[in-house]
């Protein structure tokens, strides 16, 4: 079983997952995954190009995703990458830990609303 995700000290650390989620909800090629990640939230504005290919490159040496080039229709040939099984496990701990993330969050908030609450 895949190990448990390290806390993220940085957005991009939420990549990997908005990738997984994004192959998890379509087979993607690349440049339209970057169009659709900023759709969760997690990147700010167009993703760098390079830094989601250099993302997807490891998750596919990872065995998270699986690749192959499309070449039927018209124009250039594009990689469209695909979630693997052992992907979905990575992805599901991640949720598992966003979940936990967003309860300690909400106690946070909670405990300050309390606490202004009786402030006022």
């Amino acid at each position: 079983m895949p190990s448990k995700p390290k806390q993220p000290k940085r957005p991009q650390g939420k990549l990997q997952p908005s990738i997984l989620l994004g192959l998890l909800l379509k087979t993607s090629y690349g440049y339209e995954l970057i169009q659709n990640l900023q759709n969760f939230g997690f990147v700010e504005g167009e993703a760098p190009p390079g830094m989601i290919y250099r993302h997807l490159r490891q998750l596919e040496e990872q065995g998270l995703v699986s690749s192959n080039w499309e070449t039927k229709g018209t124009g250039p040939a594009k990689r469209m990458y695909t979630i693997t099984e052992e992907g979905k496990a990575v992805l599901a701990i991640w949720i598992d830990y966003m979940k936990k993330q967003a309860t300690t969050l909400n106690e946070f908030i909670g405990a300050y609303k309390k606490f202004k609450k009786h402030d006022e």
